[in-house]
């Protein structure tokens, strides 16, 4: 069995999906995902001649010599590791189908049959379209007018500081919080649920310092306390914090969340710095949660060792593939850190993350971010009915990642002047 071709697609969606397909003769394939990323495929074009001609079983070694092969572009993170991510996804599909075994029976074989989905939720109009850098664009299956996005008025988190903007004349609300929450337990099914703390507030004063007045912090305890009090002690709620404020704010806001009884506060401060993260994880009882910008097991060591987090949320979909996120699984739990891991991904990559959090003992919840997609569950087949119900997913028996691609589907939102596979 020897490499063939490697090949890419992308769908706009909500992000940027792109998948890698690995061929090994006329009759074998693997797909894999990868994490958004400006130049993707042509990095996995440079990567694929380290490939051809390769028996895929061999996915380790194959993983470290991509790995290698991009040392010079940065060994211990980068973007090239989306890419690698996505590539070895894929041959894990591939050997799963040559051997004629799921996944999760590759990874150690699995601890639970299906696995919890934490719905990531947005207030009021659903989260639009972003591009590899984070810049809102029109959604293709809404059709925003472009003039939208000149006028801010499209939803957009606007991750971290960078894109920092005066304060927008509408704000999310306590009711609207409220009203999303019991919605999507109600209608969906979910037992956890995300939103994001750091939405704009009639109080902010400066979005570019990472600051929060005494003002700012009162709205934002008013939102988390709407959620949890409209949903009940049963269902678990999180909050994201796009890595925004400076450690004493940090600090300030989970004190104040304490009473809530979060499942945890997410990105509250920068990713680079674990001492100053273990500043805020050590002056509070809620637990902080991130990693989701962690490459490899060793991006994880220091914030481990340290006791810098309390829940690790690293995306399997850039981190550097399904065997490495097991074992940055296995290295959390010799420090008894449980795994949320993060996914933005496609129904692909999503169940991709699935089969790794059957395998793993230290698994709490599996993020899915598509709510606001409709096509998303279309993008899969292979299932006997949803991807998700009842807020889990049932892990697949089927040789290898258990679903396939519909072409159908991802042409028709295929992104414009990227190929789709061998097309």
């Amino acid at each position: 069995m020897r490499i063939t071709g490697v090949h890419t697609a992308v769908v706009e969606a909500n992000y940027d999906w792109t998948f890698v397909r690995i061929d090994a003769g006329e009759e074998l394939s693997g797909l894999g995902e990868c994490f958004t990323a400006p130049g993707l495929t042509g990095i996995v074009r440079d990567l694929a001649p380290l490939l051809i001609g390769e028996d895929p079983r061999d996915v380790d070694r194959l993983w470290s010599k991509l790995r290698w092969g991009a040392s010079g572009a940065g060994s211990p993170g980068g973007i090239v590791y989306n890419a690698i991510s996505g590539i070895e996804a894929a041959l894990w599909d591939l050997v799963g189908k040559a051997y004629g075994v799921p996944i999760h029976r590759l990874l150690g074989g699995r601890f639970r049959d299906s696995v919890r989905i934490y719905a990531d939720c947005h207030a009021g109009e659903a989260l639009h379209s972003m591009d590899a850098t984070m810049v809102p664009r029109p959604a293709r299956w809404a059709q925003e007018p472009p003039e939208a996005i000149a006028a801010g008025t499209l939803r957009n988190p606007e991750h971290g500081r960078a894109y920092a903007k005066a304060a927008p004349d509408e704000f999310f609300t306590a009711e609207m919080y409220a009203a999303r929450a019991r919605q999507v337990v109600d209608e969906l099914g979910f037992s956890a649920l995300k939103f994001d703390l750091d939405v704009p507030t009639p109080y902010q004063q400066d979005t570019a310092s990472g600051t929060l007045t005494r003002a700012e912090i009162g709205a934002m305890v008013e939102l988390a306390a709407a959620v949890i009090e409209a949903v009940g002690p049963e269902v678990d709620v999180a909050f994201d914090c796009h890595w925004r404020y400076q450690v004493a704010d940090a600090q300030r806001l989970a004190h104040e969340l304490e009473p809530l009884g979060l499942l945890w506060l997410e990105d509250p401060v920068p990713p680079e710095n674990a001492a100053a993260l273990r500043r805020v994880t050590e002056s509070t009882t809620t637990p902080i949660a991130t990693g989701e910008n962690g490459y490899l097991r060793h991006g994880f060591r220091e914030a481990f060792e340290t006791g810098a987090i309390s829940i690790a949320a690293p995306d399997f979909q850039k981190t550097g593939g399904l065997l490495e996120a097991r074992r940055i699984a296995d290295f959390a739990d010799t420090h008894y850190i449980s795994l949320a891991p993060h996914c933005i991904a496609s129904p692909i990559g999503t169940v991709a993350s699935a089969h790794v959090a059957a395998a793993i003992p230290n698994f709490l919840a599996l993020e899915w971010h598509g709510m606001s997609v409709p096509f998303w569950e279309d993008l899969a087949v292979g299932f006997d009915g949803p991807v998700i119900s009842g807020g889990r997913i049932q892990v697949p028996e089927a040789p290898g990642l258990g679903v396939e691609l519909n072409l159908d589907v991802a042409r028709e939102y295929a992104r414009e002047n990227e190929p789709f596979f061998d097309e």
